[in-house]
């Protein structure tokens, strides 16, 4: 199993190019079900959730092609998807495929949309309660479908097609909204969605649809609008980059000091995150090219944080914020309010010498400057980036254990980092 060894102490100086989203891509590759025709996807990172997602659609009987680097590509750009799902020959998603990525899921709204029935597996065993599958549920009860929960299974059926209805979310839900607009492209009517997610993701979605021919308004508001309609034809389209790891990399530049450019990054999809980290000493900047994130000399400010849905502070950027508030000069609050258990980095930052209590929803950071390199386990995806960032900034050898949890969500990232100045290196067991 692989390991990342950094040594600390280096700041970040250089350009760090922007992978397109993962949380963009996984809902346009599935999006491809909606129609025979070609769906063609640019920037789709490399990334191993991409890879699973690829099985799990070839599984349905989806042919997709990956289309290799072409002449002036540069050393980062992103992988372009051909996505033909010309004959779905299969409507049920299994167990052992669902269960290794909770956003292969979604694939019941394009399949019951299209083939009027689906027979998809829980994503990892979960009650319908938690992280609300109900939700996604409950929207494609509202078009008309009849569902049933048959030995782990979500059995949904809609003889005569899906029909348009009003759909009104009682808390926020992304994966909800996506199910809703793919499942809506396709009912005959009028849907409308209220209490909708807004985050980026949601509108890319629903630019590529329309270029499929889709007929929605509203996407990246509370209320959005879909007249259905008979089918959906091929398109193209460019995946936008991912925010997420854009913050990632702001915050550790922040962290180490330096100068740092984000290429291709746009500050209005992560905004309330730079706002948090100009409170915290950064300097940023952006023009067309990107962003830019400077700490140079500064001392960390502390700052007291709560994530909330777009456009507030997003939870995939909580458990990196934590890490820099470790260093900060002072104390520190950060509430997490969009999921539980989702402070399972702590124990780990601890190992560093970081000083964190936890309340509840809230944890209390107490700032120290004397970080020391340590042994640490990743236990999810933005929990083990933040390990990444407290190693870079420790005193001496940190090793990473359990990063293929990175390599779901980050395009080679110790190289990016290494290209920064960072000593960080894989070592492949």
């Amino acid at each position: 199993m692989d390991r990342i060894r950094i040594v600390g102490g280096n700041p970040l100086h250089g350009t760090i190019p922007i992978s397109g989203a993962k949380n963009a891509a996984l809902p346009l590759m599935i999006a491809g079900l909606l129609t025979p025709e070609t769906l063609i996807l640019d920037n789709v990172p490399r990334l191993a959730d991409v890879a699973q997602l690829q099985r799990i659609l070839g599984n349905h009987g989806v042919d997709i092609m990956s289309v290799g680097k072409r002449p002036g590509d540069g050393q980062y750009q992103g992988q372009t998807l051909q996505i033909s799902a010309a004959d779905i020959i299969d409507t049920t998603a299994p167990y052992e495929l669902v269960s290794r990525m909770r956003a292969s899921f979604w694939v019941i709204a394009p399949l019951l949309a299209r083939m009027h029935e689906a027979r998809v597996s829980l994503p990892g065993g979960c009650a319908i309660g938690t992280r609300p599958v109900d939700l996604l549920i409950m929207a494609l009860e509202k078009l008309g479908a009849s569902i049933d929960i048959d030995a782990g299974y979500v059995v949904a059926k809609a003889p005569g097609g899906l029909r348009g209805g009003t759909i009104d979310f009682p808390k926020v839900t992304v994966g909800g909204t996506h199910v809703a607009v793919m499942a809506a492209a396709l009912a005959k009517g009028t849907t409308v969605i209220t209490n909708a997610a807004c985050e980026p993701e949601i509108s890319d979605l629903a630019d590529c649809l329309n270029k499929m021919g889709a007929r929605i308004s509203g996407a990246g508001t509370p209320r959005i609008e879909i007249e259905g309609v008979a089918s959906l034809h091929g398109a193209r389209h460019t995946v936008l980059p991912d925010r997420i790891e854009a913050g990632t990399y702001a915050i550790a530049t922040a962290m180490t000091g330096g100068d740092v450019r984000l290429a291709g990054a746009r500050p209005e999809l992560l905004q309330s995150a730079l706002d948090v980290l100009t409170e915290a000493g950064a300097e940023i900047s952006s023009d067309a090219e990107g962003i830019r994130v400077v700490r140079n000399g500064h001392g960390i400010r502390p700052v007291q944080v709560t994530t909330a849905p777009f456009p507030g502070f997003p939870t995939d950027l909580q458990a990196q914020l934590m890490a820099l508030m470790v260093r900060a000069q002072g104390a520190s609050a950060i509430t997490e309010t969009i999921f539980e258990n989702r402070f399972m980095h702590v124990q780990e930052l601890a190992r560093f010498g970081a000083r964190i209590s936890l309340d509840g929803e809230t944890a209390r950071i107490e700032g120290t400057s004397n970080l020391r390199g340590a042994p640490v386990m990743a236990t999810d995806l933005r929990a083990s980036v933040s390990l990444v960032i407290a190693g870079l900034a420790a005193e001496g050898e940190t090793m990473i254990n359990r990063v293929y949890h990175l390599d779901r969500g980050f395009e080679r990232l110790e190289d990016k980092l290494k290209a920064c100045g960072a000593t960080i290196e894989r070592i492949r067991e």
